[in-house]
């Protein structure tokens, strides 16, 4: 009988042989099979009194010893792991196969390109020996026009108006189809690899950006393990996956050839910041199957020089441009399909404030929300299909996901604010950095899914938003999102979170005043749901959980909880917009349960704009305002600058309001959204790096090195002279983890406000002078129990402390540590 054990069973190698030695053959019958086999679906490693109860239930198991079935399923457990191991390396070797062939491919697109790039390289030397040649040569099996201006780079044929009948979209759309193929496969645009999107058998795909043509345009092959039918069907339901989508209409499908069809599609995209105007799209898209079996859905605008019928009006929208785009579908030998997406746009960077064009002309940007989108969504769906994502809190993936979905576009609907949405705005306050928009029919804002009575009392009411946009200098997004997710009580106020909360209960809760030092004093525990893929998104809930606060003699004691997406986190994603949205729940968390979000977004700029060289913060509204001569004192702030990183952060949180208390909501949003900004500028000062290539870090205090100095000798010399310190400064803390914090009542920012002497008790105190040499010749101590004050004066006890000494770079005693071990509130 052949035995194999894997690496994690081989520690029970010894009851398999002492089994064996018994001399007994066991040859399992079928029924004894099946009967292990149910037993092993329901429970793959059973313990001694399942076995027991196994045979005694299983009559057909009784001439089988014990031993023999824990062998049995010591062995089963070992081939299921065997055969997911060999079915993953078939995966990875048709990955492989398939990146192998796509490479092959971009191999022989760079030849051609050489080939191009080495005529024209001769064309232009023989104009310059020889200027009286004649220029009309066509000869070339394509003419290059590379090293000519960007707008001819890709030339847009002017065509005779078409009529707006079948065969004259059909003849668009073949040429749709021809451009397109050109761009997936052939040499129509530069594309030039985009940075950290190296492939291999574990990466998404080959990621590719244009280099030198008119518009932005971004180009990604991979392969995921769906049928192309399948692929298809997703790709053109583009709201499911396309975050930016805010709605699409199909108004006309004419049939085409090869099982195919043409479609008139008005689409309409969020802005992504509350200092833009959103873009519509009127295009014409065509699906068809290519000779080879390959499954092609490619599109582009219709305007006045492609011909075709002129698209619906849309006053609050600037109408982009696509040019041919779309998506090129290949069946893989053993299943699964080739992708290539190409996305090229047009949009209108001119008609936006130049701080915020970039926004509009990074093809890094258009790669990662639409692009890299695409295949991200179709790689996550296959995965769920196949059960390799985990999923939390016994919800099936697309419920999950269709909360992520409402989140983000309820987001962008509170930045955009449309008026066909129900929004209009409130007059400001005299100061125009925070804009007030209020929503009085939010049942179409909502949807049909959700019940939206939960939300608004029989008084008669509506959704008030507060939101703002400030340009950061120098702040990586994703590393500033991380810190608003991990640290919600540097910038959040609990009086705000316990009112949105009460939105969702039958009680009203009175309208709060913003404190002057924001956090909620419990702690916040963040529960993961669902994550995608490569772990650029994650969904959760966030408990915050209460301690007591006092707000209008009312005692909050209640848990609050938090539904929260966060995207972006990832440093080393180029061009990628870093997210943080949430919205107050109940604990019931129903699927129909009506959304609220509220967040932050930022989105990187790229570098090669003129920005002011400085580590400020700066407000993005009144940067607007300064005209033309603010804008002309940047170009000359950023002529010696060589580390330019800005980026444009929007912030919108939304609040529920009863008809006689709107002013007083708008009021307190208004000032929440002041407080909020100013917490977040705080935060943007400590992590901005000060100069090129210092790591992040907070920041050394104002002055110059010369002063610092000085400020150091004085201190020495009068030491030196009279014996004694000329500050005598208290020791104060400096850093402390999350539960440190919860302990002092306290945030991060506020911490070193605070004092040794103002926490430790008297006994305390005594204990660690005591103590103190000791620390000081052996590197640690450990305290005993004891009692110490927290920052609002409440007494808190804990079982031990250790202190210990802590050491910089060059050995040198640094600071002292703390821990205290098992504290509580008395």
């Amino acid at each position: 009988m052949a035995m194999i054990v894997s690496g994690k069973e081989a520690g029970k190698g010894q009851q398999q042989a002492a089994a064996m030695e018994t001399g007994k053959y066991v040859r399992y019958t079928p029924e004894q099979v099946d009967a292990l086999e149910r037993v092993y679906n329901e429970c793959p490693k059973p313990s001694s009194l399942k076995r027991q109860q196994l045979i005694r239930e299983c009559p057909i198991l009784s001439n089988i010893e014990p031993k023999q079935i824990k062998v049995w399923f010591q062995n089963r457990r070992c081939r299921e792991k065997q055969r997911k191991e060999a079915s993953r390396l078939q995966t990875v070797n048709r990955k492989l196969t398939a990146m192998n062939k796509l490479l092959m491919e971009e191999n022989d697109r760079l030849q051609k390109q050489v080939s191009h790039l080495v005529y024209e390289n001769g064309y232009m030397r023989q104009q310059l020996h020889n200027p009286s040649v004649a220029t009309t040569d066509t000869s070339c099996e394509s003419v290059v026009t590379s090293g000519q201006h960007h707008h001819q780079q890709n030339p847009t044929p002017q065509h005779p108006q078409r009529d707006a009948n079948p065969a004259g979209l059909l003849a668009i759309a073949e040429e749709t189809l021809a451009e397109f193929l050109s761009k997936a496969t052939g040499t129509a645009v530069d594309w030039v690899q985009m940075v950290g999107m190296k492939p291999g058998p574990d990466s998404i795909g080959i990621i590719a950006v244009s280099h030198n043509c008119s518009g932005v345009a971004a180009r990604a092959c991979g392969l995921v393990s769906l049928e192309p039918t399948k692929v298809a069907e997703i790709l053109k339901d583009r709201p499911s996956w396309y975050r930016e989508c805010r709605c699409l209409d199909v108004l006309t499908v004419i049939p085409a050839g090869n099982g195919g069809n043409i479609e008139l599609i008005y689409m309409q995209t969020y802005a992504p910041t509350t200092l833009a105007v959103a873009r519509d799209f009127w295009t014409l898209r065509y699906t068809t199957a290519l000779e080879d079996g390959s499954l092609v859905i490619c599109e582009r605008s219709l305007t006045p020089a492609t011909g075709g019928p002129a698209g619906p009006p849309a006053p609050n929208f600037v109408r982009a441009e696509m040019l041919p785009s779309g998506y090129l579908i290949r069946p893989c030998e053993g299943g699964g399909s080739m992708i290539h997406i190409v996305d090229h746009v047009d949009l209108d960077p001119w008609s936006v404030p130049e701080v915020l064009r970039p926004l509009y002309e990074s093809s890094k940007i258009l790669a990662q929300k639409t692009t890299i989108a695409a295949l991200r969504h179709l790689t996550q769906i296959a995965q769920e299909i196949s059960g390799e994502v985990p999923y939390g809190g016994g919800r099936q993936p697309a419920v999950l996901r269709a909360f992520s979905q409402r989140l983000s576009r309820g987001f962008n609907d509170a930045v955009n604010g449309f008026s066909d949405d129900g929004w209009s705005l409130l007059g400001s306050d005299g100061v125009e950095d925070v804009t007030i928009a209020i929503n009085s029919s939010p049942n179409k804002l909502l949807g049909s899914h959700a019940n939206p009575s939960a939300l608004y009392s029989t008084l008669g009411g509506g959704i008030l938003c507060s939101k703002a946009s400030m340009l950061l200098q120098n702040v990586p997004p994703a590393i500033l999102v991380r810190f608003l997710r991990e640290h919600r009580s540097e910038w959040a106020d609990c009086g705000v979170d316990a009112y949105s909360a009460a939105s969702l209960r039958a009680n009203p809760y009175a309208v709060p005043g913003v404190r002057a030092s924001t956090g909620f004093l419990g702690s916040q525990v963040i529960l993961p749901l669902a994550h995608t893929a490569e772990h650029e998104e994650f969904l959760e809930v966030i408990r915050l959980e209460g301690h007591g606060f006092n707000q209008d003699d009312v005692i909050l004691s209640r848990d609050m909880y938090m539904l929260q997406l966060c995207s972006g986190v990832d440093e080393n994603a180029v061009g990628a917009c870093a997210q943080l949205v949430f919205a107050p729940i109940d604990e019931s968390f129903d699927d129909d349960l009506p959304l609220l979000p509220s967040g932050f977004r930022v989105i990187p700029l790229d570098p090669k704009t003129d920005s002011p060289a400085t580590t400020r913060t700066l407000d993005l509204a009144s940067m607007l305002e300064t005209g033309s001569g603010a804008t002309a004192r940047s170009v000359n702030e950023t002529a010696s600058s060589t580390y330019n990183v800005r980026s444009v952060l929007t912030i919108a949180f939304q609040f529920t309001y009863e008809n006689h208390l709107r002013d007083n909501v708008a009021a307190m949003a208004r000032q929440y959204v002041r407080s909020v900004v100013a917490s977040v500028q705080t935060v943007a000062m400590a992590i901005a790096p000060s100069r090129p290539g210092c790591q992040i870090g907070v920041k050394q205090p104002p002055g110059s090195p010369e002063a610092h100095t000085l400020a150091q000798w004085i201190s020495r010399s009068y030491r030196t002279h009279t014996g004694v310190e000329l500050f005598q400064a208290s020791p104060v803390f400096t850093f402390s983890n999350q539960a440190g914090l919860d302990m002092l009542e306290t945030t991060l920012i506020a911490l070193q406000d605070h004092t040794l002497e103002k926490i430790l008790d008297d006994s305390g105190r005594k204990v660690l002078c005591s103590e103190f040499p000791k620390i000081m010749q052996q590197g640690f101590s450990y305290l005993p129990s004891g009692i110490c004050l927290s920052s609002m004066g409440r007494p808190v006890s804990y079982e031990q402390a250790v202190t210990w000494k802590v050491l910089n770079e060059e050995d040198s005693p640094h600071c002292l540590a703390f821990m205290f071990v098992n504290w509580s509130f008395v």
